[in-house]
């Protein structure tokens, strides 16, 4: 495996351990209301930390929770239910997808719905990932019509 290689891959692989630490923060400040600082301090002492991006999970961290509001507001018109009824696991996974479409137009479309739906399967209730797939599918199409056209 060439230099360039192993490093595209350890980049996938800390952003994946980011995404899912990420989940477990949003999901926690989703509930309890804890602060960016809190969150961002508690879970560089989880086990799993060096295997993590710690950038991207600062800033999808960070990012999402600065801009919940408006990351709902788009999530919105995708959903078949009010905001408030969505799991809340699968409400911090979408927020994370809705935010890396929005800003992190470096990361195609097709690998931010793969990584949702994967931490849906993993976390998220039984079937959720459907939910979330398909929230997502619509939301690529309205955030990148570009990219998601030449399917």
């Amino acid at each position: 495996m060439s230099a360039t290689a192993r490093d595209a891959r350890s980049l996938r692989h800390g952003r994946h351990w980011a995404r899912r630490l990420a989940l477990q923060a949003l999901y926690q400040w989703d509930l309890a209301h804890s602060s960016p600082a809190e969150l961002l301090g508690q879970f560089t002492e989880d086990e799993n930390w060096p295997r993590v991006d710690a950038g991207y999970f600062q800033e999808l961290v960070r990012g999402v929770i600065a801009q919940a509001a408006e990351l709902d507001a788009q999530l919105v018109p995708c959903l078949d239910r009010p905001m408030e009824e969505v799991d809340p696991v699968e409400r911090a996974v979408l927020r994370i997808a809705a935010y890396e479409l929005r800003h992190r137009l470096d990361v195609p479309f097709r690998v931010v719905i793969e990584e949702a739906v994967n931490l849906a399967k993993k976390f998220g209730a039984e079937g959720g990932y459907r939910f979330v797939n398909g929230v997502l599918d619509r939301l690529a199409r309205r955030l990148r019509p570009f990219e998601t056209s030449g399917r």
